[in-house]
């Protein structure tokens, strides 16, 4: 559409998130609708542009009206890549976290990067919160220890367990430790 209102590419976005949010099928909105299939496809995939009165037919599959379609707000797009420096810095000094995203409300997933200088430990009192954890050490060698169990991981090694337990983190080497964890839900 021209005159500053949508381009035909939101407009199968919005379309297709518009029959995603209301549970339907292409097939489904399409039988509602009473159009094809591929018509609906079509649209979605900006492979065709619909004419108004086709557009205003398929909303009324919702039903929504035009109006309506077009004052849906949208809402931002949440961010997908991030590059090194956007990662956040959740604690520093000897153990460094960096998160992937700042605003973790709502999510289900947490993902740290960790560092440990030498010498670096979380701390005496062994952390507990109501999650699940895992982690991949990237570089060096960290301990782990998860209630009675304790191992030393190196490159490639993993670990996995219910936050719950108490745990600690504690790199005895020389050299950096480096792993990337995963909580789910966010509760570090």
């Amino acid at each position: 559409m021209e005159g500053g209102g949508i381009d035909e590419e939101d407009l199968g976005r919005r379309l297709r998130a518009l029959r995603e949010l209301h549970g339907l099928s292409q097939r489904e909105l399409a039988k509602r609708a009473g159009v094809s299939n591929a018509v609906i496809s079509l649209i979605e995939r900006n492979a065709t542009s619909p004419s108004v009165g086709l557009l205003k037919k398929i909303l009324a599959g919702f039903p929504l009206s035009l109006a309506d379609f077009f004052a849906l707000e949208r809402r931002p797009r949440e961010q997908v890549f991030f590059a090194a420096e956007e990662l956040v810095e959740i604690a520093g000094g000897k153990v460094s976290y960096r998160q992937v995203g700042r605003d973790l409300a709502g999510k289900a997933l947490q993902v740290i990067l960790e560092r440990y200088a030498p010498g670096a430990d979380t701390g005496e009192a062994l952390l507990r919160h109501e999650a699940e954890e895992a982690g991949v050490v990237m570089a060096g060698a960290l301990e782990v220890t998860v209630g009675d169990q304790r191992r030393v991981l190196g490159p490639g090694e993993a670990f996995y367990f219910d936050s719950r337990l108490p745990h600690r983190f504690r790199n005895l080497g020389a050299a950096e430790a480096v792993v990337v964890t995963a909580c789910t839900p966010p509760s570090f």
